[in-house]
This record gives C-alpha cells, structure tokens and sequence, in this order.
C-alpha cells in the first residue's frame, strides 16, 4: 500500500511539472534600442511633416533642399538602428534556440531517469527507499544518522521533481520569448524593407532638385536671392549687436561723467564743513579710489585693445567652405561666403572659440539655431547650423568651453558648424583670426 501511494505522489508531481514561473529576467539591451529607435521614429516623422508642408506652401529653394538633406541623414540614420536592431535580435533569436535545445536534451534526461525510478519501485516491491525509509522509522539505531537518512531519501525526489519542473517552466519561458522577438523580428524587416524604398526615393528627388538648380537659370536666380538675402540678415544682426555696444559704451561715459561731477559738488559742499574733516578725508580717499577704479573701466571700455591672445578651432573636422568669393559647393553659383563651414559628425561639441559673452541665442535665416559670442575688443563670433545650445543670452564663456553641439539644421549638406568672425561690422577671415597671437 504505501509502495503504491508513494508512485502515485510521484506520478502526480511529474504531472504538474510542466507549470510555469513568470519571466524574472528582461533582455534590457533590447528595450533600450527600441527606445533609441522610437526617438529617431518620432524625430523622422516630425522632419517629414515640414518637408510636406514645404512642398504644399512653395518656400525658399534653400529651404527645401536643406531639409531634403536633413531627411536623408536622418533616414541613413534610422536605417543603420534598424539594422542594429535587426543583428542584436537575430543573435538573442540564434541564442535562444541554443538554449531551447539544450533545455530539451535536460528534460528528455530527467524524464527517463524519473520513469526508471517509477519503474523500479513497482518492479521491485519492498526492496525500494520505502521500505528502507521504514526501517529506520522503526528500528534502534543512531538517531542522528537515522535522521539524515531520513531526510536524504525524503529530499531527493522532490528535488528531481523540483529540477524537471524548473527545466520546463525554463524552456516555455524561453520558448515565449523567442516567439516575441521572431514578431519583432518580422516587423522590423518589413519596416527596413520600407525605408529602404523610401531612401532611394529621396535620394532621386534630391538629385532632381539639384539637377534643376544646375540648369533652371530662374531656380538659381532664386537661390541666389535667397542665399544673398540671408547674407544681409547676418550682417544686419552683427550691425545691431555692435550698435547696441556702442550705446553701452556711450551710457557708461555719460554715467562716469555724471559720477565726477556729482563728486566735485559733493568735495566742494564738502570743504564748508570743517568739523567734519576726519570724515571728509576718509569719504575723499574712498572716492577717488573708486573713480580710478570706474575710470580704468571706462578707458578700457572706450579704447579696448584688440583681441589678443590663444584662440580655439571651435569644432574638430576638415573645412569645407572657407571666407570669401567662390562657387558654392550645392548651388554651383558664385557666392561670398562670410564665414567657414567646418563638417562635423553627430554629436560633436562646438567650443567658444574665445571668452566672452553670449550676445544672442536665435534661429537665423539659413543658419540655423545658432550662438552670436561677443568678445571684450567688439569681435563677434557666430556658430550656425546648431542641433543643441548649452548656453544661454548675457552668460560669460571661457576659451574652449563646449555651448553645444553640431547638427544640420538649415544646412544643405550635412551636418557641419558654420564659423564666421565680425570685427565690429566687418567680416574677416574666421582662419586667419584664429592664427592671430
């Protein structure tokens, strides 16, 4: 009887085996990619929707092939995640059929050994652990050993039940998560397969824009117009930074001059008041050192020498546009370029090419987000075409400082840094500026 009780637990607890744990582990490489992912597809979706309203509204001939190139860099760039993401689910897919093998030779193996031992206790009647179990219940001996035995036959049933359960709840698990990625899988390609097409569409309408922008005498003629007209509003904006400087400078005089004479009526009131001299002289001798003080200000504010000192290249990269007359590198038209084009790569850091202090954060025609920096000798330096500003208006700088980083908005080729450099209202060589000692 109790040889037939013990088979039928063990017949029942292999029966419920095959119940399942929920999953404890999450593959977090994977969910960080796809969130990587969904940023870009939200970024992509944002630069299509400007280029259809672009395309709806007729704008500027700059404007459109800017973002047109903007929206082929960011689908090159959704692109290579999916194929990331594609290669790391391939591999988690290739090891998780390693691992559902492996777990199915486990189980084929506790299986049969589970079937022997069943086996063998019906086959073998009373010469089985039951029957030894029983013994050491009933019989004199050392309890302390008896114990252990006891326990030891007692456990290691459960114990093969409680591996084989394991193993199975192990392999569905597995097994689940192999059907997830193959879905995500399957997605993932048709979505490639997609972009892809999509790629080459842009690219062709790119190459017609161009191509008709080489031979449209009236599209250059337009472009043109708007290169020139966002030429004029650079240095429109340089002109009115550099008078309100010179505003500054003006107020700082007439406030100086207002400080000396309101200090010569205060020494002469001063001088009526004899028995007063102790603090008079005092008063006097703190004066005068602030106006030598407020005076050395005032001369430096005037009659600022130029900029002199070490400068820094504001972005690592080779140029690609440098200062002056010369055909442009999209527009195949003769255009005066007032700064440099230096490419960058995604993400890089644009660095003050000098201290200062931040003149003006905007959105500039055919700049882009960009950083106007104010230098203490009246030289303005601009950085364009800006993914992300870490600066902000009135804040001071020093040399070399990152104020944010390069990006390709409002560029027509790329992502790069545009570079120019304004002593006063003139335009100068950004290049040679920065060899200056």
């Amino acid at each position: 009887m109790r040889l037939v009780s013990l088979s039928a637990f063990l017949l029942f607890v292999f029966a419920v085996a095959a119940w399942g744990a929920p999953l404890k582990r999450t593959d977090t490489q994977i969910d960080e990619q796809k969130n990587a992912l969904k940023k870009l597809e939200v970024d992509l979706a944002k630069k299509r929707e400007e280029l259809a309203v672009l395309e709806t509204e007729e704008k500027g001939v700059l404007n459109t092939i800017s973002l047109l190139d903007q929206n082929l860099n960011r689908t090159r760039s959704y692109l290579s995640e999916l194929s990331r993401n594609e290669d790391m689910l391939q591999g988690a897919v290739k090891q998780l059929v390693m691992d559902i093998d492996s777990l199915d030779t486990k189980i084929k193996d506790r299986k049969r050994a589970m079937r022997k031992r069943v086996r063998n206790l019906y086959v073998h009647g009373r010469s089985n652990d039951a029957e030894i179990l029983f013994d050491l219940l009933t019989k004199n001996g050392n309890p302390e050993r008896e114990v252990y035995w006891v326990h030891h036959l007692l456990n290691r049933d459960r114990e093969d039940v409680e591996t084989l359960r394991n193993l199975v709840t192990e392999r569905s698990q597995k097994q689940q998560a192999q059907q997830k990625h193959l879905a995500e899988l399957s997605r993932l390609r048709s979505r490639k397969a997609v972009e892809e097409r999509g790629l080459v569409a842009q690219m062709n309408g790119q190459e017609r824009m161009l191509n008709s922008l080489k031979h449209d005498k009236a599209v250059q003629r337009m472009a043109l117009k708007e290169f020139e007209r966002n030429q004029r509003t650079m240095l429109a904006l340089i002109k009115r930074l550099e008078e309100r400087r010179k505003r500054e400078i003006e107020e700082a005089k007439k406030a100086e001059a207002a400080r000396l004479a309101a200090l010569k009526k205060k020494e002469r009131d001063a001088e009526k008041k004899r028995e007063a001299e102790k603090i008079r002289e005092a008063e006097k001798a703190r004066e005068a050192e602030k106006a030598r003080q407020q005076t050395e200000m005032a001369k430096k504010t005037v009659q600022a020498q130029p900029f002199k000192g070490p400068k820094c290249m504001p972005l690592d990269g080779p140029i690609i546009s440098e200062y002056g007359l010369q055909e442009h590198p999209v527009l195949h038209i003769m255009t005066r370029n007032l700064g440099v084009e230096i490419r960058g790569k995604r993400g890089g850091h644009v660095r003050a090419a000098a201290a200062g202090t931040v003149a003006m954060v905007a959105e500039i025609d055919g700049r882009g987000p960009s950083v106007i920096i104010e230098h203490e000798d009246g030289t303005y330096t601009v950085y364009g075409h800006m993914k992300a500003i870490h600066v902000q208006e009135g804040k001071s700088v020093k040399k070399c400082e990152e104020i944010g980083e390069v990006g390709d908005i409002a560029s027509l080729n790329g992502i790069k840094l545009y570079f120019q450099v304004s002593e006063g209202t003139q335009t100068v060589d950004p290049l040679q500026w920065l060899k200056q000692k």
